[in-house]
């Protein structure tokens, strides 16, 4: 019997894996049919045997993998920066009125803003290397960081915190025993929204500044006209933005382990 439950848990397991990437096997089947349709010649459109074909050279030519650890290293290098900067900036503006006095009229102008026209102006103060890559990743990846941590912040029940200063708490035990705890499920909600972005930012970055990277890839492929290596680097990051999604995902399960949206 207990064999049998096990086989059904992981047949049930094998189904809804199935279920979830079908989609994507769709999206496959049909760019396989369309790239043998003959109505796109193999540069417009490369099949996804041949892509395929050149991700394996470029990963055991070694290039895939210097260029996937230095876009993962400028990504999450930035990524983690605006979660510090970001998470402590709305702690501080939550808890001080100086300091949402001054900061608050900053993040209204700076949030809708597309923070990519300041490109040109990184590059001239710091160059086209790593810290002008990592520089605009901070930049836009920290908006989303900090107004989670301002609304999770302020969402606090008044309710929580007048039981916990009848129950003896101190005002310094406020932030780290309750509203912090309190707002975890927000602040984590904006740091799976600044993740993705911190990618997406870095990745143009790499594409407008070349050099080595997966968007650098990219354009060196477009502009030799490599029509492969191009579809090559999309399915690339489309690999990595994917896995990084999921991890923070199964990162946020593991923080919030005590919280009733995973409990339920």
């Amino acid at each position: 019997m207990k064999a049998l439950g096990t086989a059904d848990r992981l047949v049930t397991r094998a189904a809804g894996g199935l279920a979830g990437s079908g989609p994507i096997l769709l999206v496959l089947a049909t760019w396989w049919g369309l790239a043998h349709s003959g109505h796109f010649t193999p540069f417009m459109l490369p099949s996804p045997e041949a892509v395929a074909l050149r991700v394996w050279t470029d990963a055991t030519q070694g290039t895939l993998a210097i260029n996937i650890a230095l876009t993962l290293y400028r990504t999450l290098a930035g990524f983690l920066i605006a979660a510090v900067l970001g998470i402590g900036l709305g702690l501080a503006m939550t808890r001080n009125a100086g300091v949402n006095w001054f900061f608050d009229p900053i993040v209204s102008i700076g949030f809708p803003m597309p923070k990519i026209t300041f490109l040109p102006i990184v590059v001239l103060w710091l160059g086209f290397y790593d810290t002008a890559k990592i520089a605009m990743v901070v930049f836009d990846a920290v908006f989303p960081v900090l107004t989670a941590t301002i609304l999770g912040v302020r969402g606090v029940g008044k309710e929580l915190i007048w039981s916990a200063r009848s129950m003896g708490a101190r005002e310094r035990d406020l932030l780290p025993q309750i509203l912090l705890p309190a707002a975890m499920p927000q602040i984590l909600s904006g740091l799976q929204v600044a993740l993705p972005i911190a990618l997406i930012v870095d990745i143009v970055a790499e594409m407008t500044m070349s050099g080595y990277g997966m968007g650098g890839a990219m354009i060196q492929a477009s502009r030799l006209a490599d029509s492969r290596g191009v579809f090559a680097g999309i399915l690339e990051i489309s690999v990595i933005g994917y896995l990084l999604v999921k991890g923070m995902a199964g990162l946020r399960r593991r923080l919030l382990a005590w919280h009733q949206e995973v409990l339920h």
